[in-house]
């Protein structure tokens, strides 16, 4: 009940409201039933692999602040399954696109991992020392393998984007 006389009393006195605050905080009445022309659409990829650009041999990378964040996709980690290793480069290891810079082991098989980029290693995921399988629960996000620099960021522009990728993982399969 309290609510509804708050919110009445509100409504009642907001433009009086709107004038005393300051020019800058104020926007014309039209701005107030502004609503987006683009028509809300569901998907089931994740918010996060929108900005994900993807290797034919099945990593990912992720650029935040001029370093990329490098991992597997989710086509590689089912296909590999419950991943027991990770094999990681040392910090400070150079890496020229396609190079190989460590392994995954599962119960099922091993697989090698390639550089989507060429630039230096600046950090790994240490958790997957003592939780390999992260990369099966969250290869997008926690199971990342390593952080690097872009020694030439016009490399991202050869990889594919996820529409690109989902497509050839399609190719694959049949």
């Amino acid at each position: 009940m309290a609510m509804r006389t708050v919110l009445v009393c509100v409504s009642a006195n907001f433009l009086k409201t709107l004038s005393l605050l300051p020019r800058a905080a104020q926007r014309p009445a039209y701005w107030l039933s502004w609503k987006p022309c683009v028509p809300r659409t569901f998907s089931t990829a994740s918010r996060l692999s929108s900005a994900l650009k993807f290797t034919d041999k099945h990593e990912w990378v992720r650029v935040e602040g001029g370093t990329g964040i490098v991992g597997i996709s989710n086509f590689a980690q089912e296909a590999l399954g419950d991943v027991v290793y990770c094999g990681l480069p040392e910090v400070g290891t150079k890496l020229k696109k396609m190079d190989e810079f460590g392994a995954l082991e599962s119960v099922k098989a091993a697989s090698e991992l390639y550089s989507p980029l060429t630039g230096e290693v600046t950090e790994i995921n240490t958790a997957l020392a003592d939780n390999p399988g992260l990369v099966n629960k969250s290869c997008y996000k926690d199971g990342w393998l390593i952080k690097m620099t872009l020694d030439n960021p016009s490399e991202l522009e050869e990889l594919l984007e996820e529409d690109a990728y989902e497509k050839y993982i399609k190719s694959i399969e049949d």
